[in-house]
């Protein structure tokens, strides 16, 4: 135990080391800093930064010698990256940016040691190491120490930026073979829990550029009743244009159709369900789609089956029980009469335990087909049923609501047709007709934010005025009459 000003034992191992750092990041975790100060506070966030850096260095260099010397093979992986998932109890994306940082540090060894000092930040580094990266690679090292030693001087991350790109502009040789990054473009997404994703990306600065362009368009704020953070209203802008490339026709084999939802449902819970109207809602509340997302999409129904043990037993003993010789003094008239409607019952019961019996892996068709069949036709069971594509909106509809509205009717918003989808006013699941007076274009942000996930209320009246409610009912929009292309 340390007196205090006495700096603390150095460790002797690097099993002391470790237990040190997880020893003060546990007591840090537990003590009550809510009776700290402000200041100690923020001198403790200062000291956490650059235990971030100092940890960044420590990863770095000790997967470097496990990599090198590939000390992931004792544990039946192939790469130092499969190892980290698997034993470290890590994501693959986590695992995978813990390997660049091992590439990216033994690339620029100035910059590891200063985030072993804790000078600078980890998302500085990273910074500083893509703009040097641009450099040849001879000049690399001394243009990351020029950058450090601005950074250690004061300069902030706008100013650095100025210094890298004089420093490409002195130091850059002419262009010989027209690589500006582009062999080493890429584009990753990993899908996360519930179909989530995580978007990361090397962008040509002719894509950066375009993508810059489509976010600074579409990303700005839409109202007074936008209150989405600027990282939330990029996203929103992502999937904005993406949805707008859809249905413009351009994507191969789209032709300009709206959003296809294939909804997967066992065919036990099918079978359960009472009738058309509540199974339609039952099949549509399972899908993973956003709410809203059915408003203006394409509908697939898949239908899957599994073989029921329990119906399987239940159909050998009827048919073992039906198929008893018939005596003429059986009880219930006649030996024949008793034997015929042992048949219709065993009939009725084959008939309405045919699916859950032929469908599913383990099912007669399966069986069959993976053990008879050559090939491909040997592969995973199919889906028992797929039901044919239907629009929950019909196109004369579509087309009609886009002429009289002209765009998003939510009160003082202005984006075209095209940026819009047809919203039930009245919801679907609450017997909301699918009419031209129940309808009425939003934009996606009004349509599958504001109004389906925020629970703003909106009203089309007789006039052709629209009046919005924000869920707690403090604030109400109006527009004044029809849009004025259709009103003419």
């Amino acid at each position: 135990m340390c007196l205090a000003g006495q700096a603390p034992a150095a460790p002797s191992t690097t099993a002391d080391a470790v237990a040190m750092a997880q020893a003060a990041l546990s007591w840090l975790a537990e003590t009550d800093v809510a009776s700290l100060t402000t200041i100690e506070q923020a001198d403790c966030l200062r000291g956490l930064e650059r235990a971030a850096s100092m940890h960044t260095a420590a990863q770095s260099r000790v997967l470097g010698a496990f990599h090198a010397q590939s000390g992931y093979q004792d544990d039946g992986h192939r790469s130092a990256k499969t190892w980290l998932s698997w034993q470290t109890r890590t994501t693959r994306g986590a695992a995978g940016r813990a390997v660049a940082w091992m590439r990216r540090l033994g690339a620029h060894p100035a910059m590891g040691e200063a985030l072993a000092g804790g000078r600078i930040s980890e998302s500085w580094a990273r910074k500083i190491c893509d703009w040097t990266d641009a450099l040849p690679e001879d000049v690399r090292s001394d243009a990351d120490v020029i950058l450090l030693g601005a950074a250690d001087g004061g300069a902030d991350l706008d100013d650095l930026g100025a210094l890298a790109e004089e420093l490409q502009k002195r130091l850059a040789r002419p262009d010989t073979d027209g690589d500006d990054g582009f062999a080493q473009r890429s584009v990753q997404m990993d899908t996360t829990f519930e179909g989530a994703g995580k978007l990361d990306g090397n962008l040509t600065p002719q894509c950066a550029a375009a993508v810059q362009a489509v976010l600074d368009a579409l990303g700005k704020r839409r109202g007074p009743e936008d209150e989405r953070t600027k990282g939330q209203r990029l996203h929103d802008a992502l999937e904005d244009a993406c949805r707008r490339l859809v249905g413009s026709g351009c994507l191969p084999e789209r032709a300009g159709q709206p959003t296809q939802i294939v909804l997967h449902l066992d065919l036990d819970r099918l079978r359960g369900l009472p009738g058309a109207p509540e199974a339609e809602a039952a099949w549509a509340g399972q899908a993973t789609v956003g709410p809203g997302d059915d408003c203006d999409a394409q509908i697939v129904p898949v239908v899957t089956g599994r073989v029921d043990p329990g119906v399987l037993d239940r159909l050998a003993a009827a048919l073992l029980h039906g198929s008893q010789p018939a005596t003429a003094d059986q009880p219930g008239g006649t030996g024949a009469a008793r034997q015929a409607r042992a048949e219709r019952a065993a009939r009725r019961m084959i008939l309405k335990a045919a699916a859950d019996l032929l469908s599913g892996p383990s099912g007669l068709a399966s069986y069959l087909r993976t053990r008879l069949a050559p090939g491909t036709v040997a592969s995973v069971s199919l889906p028992l049923d797929v039901g044919a594509l239907t629009e929950t909106i019909p196109v004369h509809l579509r087309r009609a609501v886009a002429v009289r509205d002209r765009g998003c009717r939510f009160p003082g918003c202005d984006q075209p047709v095209a940026a819009c989808q047809p919203h039930h006013i009245i919801p679907r699941a609450q017997g909301g007709p699918t009419c031209l007076t129940n309808m009425m274009l939003l934009c996606t942000f009004h349509h599958l934010i504001a109004v389906h996930r925020w629970g703003w209320g909106i009203v089309l009246h007789p006039d052709g005025a629209v009046t919005a409610t924000s869920p707690d009912g403090d604030k109400t929009l109006h527009s004044h009459g029809p849009p004025p292309a259709a009103a003419a």
